[in-house]
């Protein structure tokens, strides 16, 4: 009976040694990870193109710029960026005169059925990266759709997903939208300013460093302001004068810390680009052909398909490719994904929603 006693005492004396053994083990495999990545990083960086490409792609990245610190120096990292960036745009008023956007209204009209019958998915495949672009004839269909229910009045629990979204909307389709709070992956609220159905929701414009407004007039003309040094009144009568009922903002920053751009194509001119304009990460994009039609653009990356995303350039020239007079690069990276008619046509690269999207705060949505 004294042996029986003494045998769950013994294995209990066991219990922390088996736990820091576990512990142990946890440390050293992180340790290990740490430092072929660290290696792996260090090799990369020992080739000029290669380096060029991880250290713009992690700036562009939300919680890894700090690697590339890791990687070069600060003095590398400013000639880098200088080497591979895009030109200032200068003017980018938008020629409203150079879109002609049909009568859709009349039911009855051949185009107007056309349109309503007709949302074209166009597969592109790149060198680094897949593409999928939604064509949408009628721009009165595309707007925006956020989780707030009221001017700034945001769900505590965070956004939805994309999906979510897009039922909410009672639409068939859309694509994640501006720039947002992600601080705790819940996609908590937009930044900068966000419009829906004509209702300012958001009236921030210098909440964030180079904040640029993308969205749709209430004639249906796609337009890219720069609000980053307005005033919210000075932003709040732009919205009201250009008659703006749906819009996101995203960021325009060349720094040591951010890679962001927005202007791809204005009035027909595409943006001109050093080397490839950027890094390769997931991009989401927004665009409108002199017909009206909206071109809703999302590419893979981030090791996704085995792809490692598209670049500046890339955006620039599918965009113009296919007939962009004026186009906006959207929130990227993870954020990227496009659902239309039940599926998604693009899902979250972050591996734990492999299967659907991040909360989004907003999204552009195709009813």
């Amino acid at each position: 009976m004294a042996e029986n006693k003494r045998e769950p005492s013994a294995v209990i004396r066991k219990i922390p040694k088996t736990i820091g053994k576990i512990f142990a083990f946890i440390g050293v495999f992180v340790v290990v990870v740490v430092l072929t990545l660290f290696i792996m990083l260090k090799i990369i960086c020992a080739y000029g193109s290669s380096k060029t490409t991880l250290v713009t792609t992690l700036l562009e990245s939300g919680s890894l710029k700090f690697l590339a610190s890791l990687c070069v120096s600060q003095s590398e990292i400013e000639e880098i960026i200088a080497g591979t960036s895009l030109e200032d745009v200068g003017d980018t008023d938008i020629n409203e005169g150079m879109i002609t956007v049909p009568n859709f209204s009349d039911e009855t009209t051949p185009e107007n059925n056309e349109a309503k019958n007709d949302i074209e998915i166009v597969d592109i495949a790149g060198l680094t990266y897949k593409a999928t672009l939604m064509i949408v004839k009628d721009p009165s269909r595309v707007s925006v759709v956020s989780t707030a229910y009221g001017p700034d009045q945001w769900p505590e629990d965070g956004g939805t997903t994309l999906k979510g979204l897009v039922l909410k909307a009672e639409a068939i389709g859309g694509v994640n939208g501006g720039l947002f709070d992600a601080s705790r992956y819940m996609g908590d609220h937009a930044y900068g300013i966000l419009v829906s159905n004509g209702v300012i929701i958001r009236n921030q414009p210098r909440e964030q460093s180079g904040l640029v407004m993308i969205g749709l007039t209430k004639n249906n003309i796609l337009q890219i302001v720069d609000v980053s040094k307005m005033t919210p009144v000075e932003s709040k009568r732009m919205i009201e004068e250009k008659e703006i009922r749906d819009a996101v903002c995203f960021q325009e920053e060349t720094s040591v810390n951010n890679n962001h751009f927005v202007h791809l194509v204005v009035n027909g001119v595409p943006r001109e680009v050093n080397g490839s304009g950027s890094g390769l990460n997931p991009r989401t994009a927004i665009g409108q052909r002199a017909d009206g039609a909206i071109l809703l653009l999302v590419t893979d990356g981030r090791g996704y398909n085995n792809h490692v995303g598209a670049s500046a350039a890339d955006l620039i020239e599918i965009m113009t490719r296919y007939g962009a007079v004026n186009a906006a690069n959207l929130d990227g990276g993870s954020s990227t994904c496009m659902y239309y008619n039940g599926d998604y046509l693009q899902n979250c690269v972050t591996f734990y929603y492999s299967k659907t999207s991040w909360q989004l705060p907003c999204a552009f949505v195709v009813k």
